[in-house]
Formats: C-alpha cells, structure tokens, sequence
C-alpha cells in the first residue's frame, strides 16, 4: 500500500532546481549543446534511440542532456514522449540486403565475397587511456580506401545457403504481420517476431549477461558471428491514396547473424542455425547479444532441452525492460509505511513468541 505525501510541495520543487543546477554544473564551463551529442556520443545515443523505440537523432540527444546522461533515464523520457506521437502509418519491410555498408565483418570466414571492412571500431585499440583527446585538437581526416565499396555487399551466410548447410530464412505460415509489443501485451508463448521485438527494446546489459550465460554453458551454445554489418538502409513507405512505393528516409542500423551448429532432429538435417540481431545506429554489442539471445530462445522450437534461464521465454522476455524494471526497483523510495508497520508488527509478535520459547526450554 501507497500513501500520499502530504505538505511537501515546496521541497519538491526545490528539487527541480537542485536537478537543474546539478545538471547544469559550472557556470564557467560552457553548456553540452545538442549537437555535441549527436556529433561525439553517437553510441549512447544509438542506444537510447533503440531502447526507446523512435529513431530520431535531435531527441535523443535532449533526453541524455536532460538525464544527465543516465541512459536509462533518456529511454524512460524518450518512450514517455512518444506516447503522444500520432502513428500515422507504417514502413515496408527493411532490406538490410541493400544496405550502403561502413563496417561488415565475419568471424566464420576470412576472404567473404566483398571483403572485410572494419570501418569505426575499437576493436583493435589497445584501451589505453588517450590523453591527446584532453586537448582540443581536431581529429585526424580518415584515409580513403582506394576503391569505394561496392553500392550492395552479398550476405556472408549466402554462402552456406547456397550449398545447403544453414537453415533457410522462410517467412511464417501466412506471412502475418508482426504484432505491436507498444500497443499490444506479451503473451506467451509468443512467437519469433514477437521475441525479436521484445529483444529489440530490451536493456543491453541484461541481453548482455543472458547471452554471456549462453556461451559459459546455460544453453549449449558454441555460435560463430556469421556477419556482423553497420551502414545506412533505406525506409519507404507505400501510401493507400498513391499505390507505390516511396522512399521517405534512411536508418542507421546494425544488423548481426550467429550461426550455431545444429545436429539434427527427425524432420530436418544437420545443419547450422540462426541467430538475429538487429539494433539503431551503431549498436553492435547490442545486436550480439541479441542474436545469442534469439538464438537461445529457439531451443524449444528445434527440439532441444530447455533447461537455462536465456532459454525460458518468460523469464527473459518479462525482463527485458529497463523503463519497467527501474520503475519497479525505484518505487521502493516511495513510502511505504503501512506496509511497513504491518511487517514490523507480525515481526515484533514472532520475536516475543521466539523469546518465550527459548525462556520456557531454558
């Protein structure tokens, strides 16, 4: 049980002002700008954009600004808003096929048609501290590959397919369209679709510790990284009053495929399977651990045991949020004090039971 608090409107609304001049820090230092953040914290913000659900740059950036940076916090603010946002329509399917490629690399393969291309990554700096970026120095123009890479790169995994050794990517039964995880609740068992939105929205770091699981052993998972590629898709819609398709826009996305080796069952060969990833903007751990995570849950669909924790649809699908399980942590601040005094009382009742227990054995 709640109860209101009383007759403290006054320190509320000095805590509005503490937060804003906290936010704010030293008046001597010049104010973050939105385009700071959208220039030179493109990760967190491809975060906050693919936890909250709306892909737009300029908000995501005021939500980190206004959360001080808590990225949970800018998802909460970012979701809250676009509840208020008319859905006008839908997109077509995105063909991450077609996709203008900046990085695209494989674990499985070392020469894959088109080649590897690193593109931005850390992956193969030291982690040293960098005290060169204390000062202001402009960052280095990059070098220009010698040619440009080629308008669409074959997908890495095709080679497999083409001789049979990965399961094929079929749509379901009837093609039906995916359900609406915002306007609509999880049900379960839920299907792959929904799964994979569910994943889409979830908080990283719990993906991430799911999928870590995968691979100590709570799942039987050994998965190669079949094709990890960030670049830029195309968005197009397909307007009733004009009958065809048009192009509105472009995403950045990263999209990864796990393959898992698959030994078979009495329906279907053995083969390598699927695992799916796909995360806003430069969001490659993400996309990972997602895969692994897809893949995990596909335990009782390809006939084997389920018996982890990443392989049980209600506990990992009921979980994901971070909006709802900081909500749910963070309500214990609130008071609770009938409650509280109901549990001291049944507390203070045992103790004098427990008390005069002990006397009478003594």
């Amino acid at each position: 049980m709640y109860v209101a608090v009383k007759g403290g409107e006054t320190a509320i609304l000095n805590s509005y002002e503490l937060l804003a001049a906290d936010r704010r820090g030293d008046q001597d230092t010049p104010e973050l700008t939105l385009a700071q953040i959208k220039g030179q914290m493109r990760l967190a913000l491809a975060r906050v954009m693919q936890e909250g659900s709306l892909y737009d740059e300029d908000l995501a950036a005021l939500a980190l600004k206004q959360a001080s940076g808590d990225v949970t916090e800018a998802v909460f603010l970012l979701r809250a808003f676009r509840t208020t946002l008319p859905r006008l329509g839908y997109s077509l399917p995105l063909d991450t096929a077609a996709m203008r490629v900046r990085r695209r690399v494989s674990g499985t393969f070392k020469d894959v048609p088109g080649g590897q291309v690193l593109g931005p990554t850390p992956d193969y700096t030291q982690r040293l501290l960098d005290f060169g970026l204390t000062g202001s120095d402009s960052a280095p123009s990059p070098t220009l590959a010698e040619q440009p890479l080629p308008e669409r790169l074959p997908c890495v995994l095709d080679v497999l397919g083409s001789e049979g050794l990965i399961e094929p990517e079929r749509p379901a039964d009837g093609d039906p369209a995916p359900k609406d995880l915002t306007r609509e609740p999880l049900m379960f068992p839920a299907d792959r679709a929904t799964r994979l939105q569910n994943l889409a929205r979830g908080d990283e770091g719990y993906l991430l510790g799911l999928a870590y699981s995968t691979q100590r052993g709570y799942a039987e998972s050994h998965p190669f990284a079949g094709e990890i590629r960030m670049g830029e898709v195309a968005v197009t819609v397909c307007p009733e009053e004009l009958g065809f398709e048009i192009e509105i826009g472009e995403v950045t996305l990263t999209e990864c495929q796990m393959i898992n080796q698959f030994a078979g069952s009495r329906t279907a060969p053995p083969q390598f399977t699927r695992g799916y990833g796909l995360s806003f903007g430069e969001g490659e751990r993400k996309a990972m651990a997602m895969a692994l995570v897809d893949r995990s849950l596909r335990a009782a669909e390809l006939g084997e045991d389920v018996h982890a924790p990443a392989q049980q649809q209600e506990f990992v699908l009921y979980h994901t949020d971070n909006v709802e399980a900081s909500g749910f942590v963070q309500h214990l601040k609130l008071p609770h004090y009938v409650d509280f005094q109901a549990e001291l009382s049944l507390i203070r009742t045992l103790r004098k039971q427990f008390d005069a227990q002990q006397g009478d054995e003594a």
